[in-house]
């Protein structure tokens, strides 16, 4: 049988990769699919409800290829390609490799990677979020799309230089991203540090994250935005608790522009009763601050998640999720889609697989 251009081409990268993984075994093809079915309420202007298919649940879809090369003495070399799946539709999430794409070297002194990669505040913060950063629904990398700000941290930065290291019971990181202007090195340049303590069955954390806009040539100013968490996790038999607060303010660099602030602080607890069974609930809130008196939302939303092993590659999932803002201000559940009322409650049920 005759195969086409796109046949022989899978082959070719199947082939590929098949032999520099059984060559060197240690590159490696992996991916999680998660899709499911949500129902929420006030999800148009109208205030109708909304059932539709979901990707990701508890994770957001993705695929990639990792692997390390030995170079002697304790180093080595690695590498990540990894992009975005949307499970509904099938289609790519975003660039090919939106989510990482980076090479670098790894030692006793940690790793140092160089490209597009998470964030150090991201790679921090998500072991202290109950509900790890679920798409549906988490309020822990920003708050609700409704309304003029997320007051949320960055995910991941292009022109990425990252460091992170474990040393004992410390762990650290820090990354520059560079801004890549020619009126300066400052305009558009990012940057985060971080640290963690393991203290027993706790762990404590603090993050800071700054990433600069450009210059404004009627002001002289920029775009500065500063965030920073500190928080605290501990375990103890079958229960997990957790704590966090971020700070967000973006200073503005035009004239006669406020100045956005709000601070965000979550909590949770998840019961482990057998190695199959987690039971989470997660409590997240939005401060808004430097707005008018009564046009403060505060969203606050409440959390419940189900979930339940069928192997160790699989689960199913439900969680459940409500919403309300102050002052009749429109608030609503997802970090990516709007609500329309000063509330708003929803469900899903979903399965992942992790390959």
């Amino acid at each position: 049988m005759k195969k086409s251009p796109i046949s022989l081409a899978i082959l070719a990268l199947a082939a590929a990769v098949g032999g520099a993984a059984q060559a060197q075994s240690n590159v490696q093809v992996y991916g999680l699919l998660d899709v499911g079915v949500e129902n929420a309420n006030n999800s148009s202007a109208t205030g109708g409800s909304n059932t539709r298919v979901i990707s990701g649940g508890m994770n957001t879809s993705r695929w990639g290829i990792r692997g390390t090369e030995d170079l002697g003495g304790g180093l080595k070399a690695v590498f990540n390609l990894e992009g975005g799946i949307l499970m509904d539709t099938g289609a790519q999430d975003g660039a090919l490799f939106r989510r990482q794409a980076y090479v670098g070297l790894e030692g006793a002194f940690g790793r140092v990677v160089v490209g597009r990669s998470f964030t150090s505040v991201y790679d921090m913060v998500i072991g202290y979020d109950p509900m790890g950063f679920a798409p549906f629904y988490s309020w822990a990398t920003s708050g609700p799309a409704t309304g003029p700000s997320k007051y949320g941290f960055t995910t991941g930065y292009d022109n990425l230089i990252k460091y992170a290291g474990t040393f004992g019971n410390l762990r650290v990181g820090a990354n520059y991203a560079a801004g890549e202007q020619t009126t300066g090195v400052a305009d558009s340049a990012k940057m985060g540090a971080t640290v963690s303590y393991k203290f027993g069955p706790a762990n404590v954390m603090a993050t800071y994250e700054r990433n600069n806009g450009n210059t404004v040539a009627a002001t002289g100013n920029r775009d500065e935005n500063t965030v920073w968490h500190v928080g605290a996790n501990y375990e103890t038999g079958p229960l997990k608790f957790w704590a966090v607060l971020r700070d967000y303010n973006l200073t503005a660099g035009r004239a006669a522009t406020a100045d956005v602030e709000a601070t965000t602080t979550w909590g949770g607890v998840a019961y482990k009763p057998n190695e199959v069974t987690t039971i989470t609930g997660a409590v997240y809130h939005v401060d808004v601050k430097n707005v008018a008196a009564n046009t403060d939302a505060d969203p606050t939303m409440y959390v419940l998640r189900y979930r339940y092993a069928l192997s160790k590659r699989t689960d199913v999932h439900i969680s459940g999720a409500y919403a309300k803002a102050k002052h009749g201000q429109l608030t609503g559940l997802s970090r990516d889609d709007a609500g329309f009322a000063n509330s708003q409650r929803g469900i899903t049920v979903g399965m992942q697989h992790r390959f």
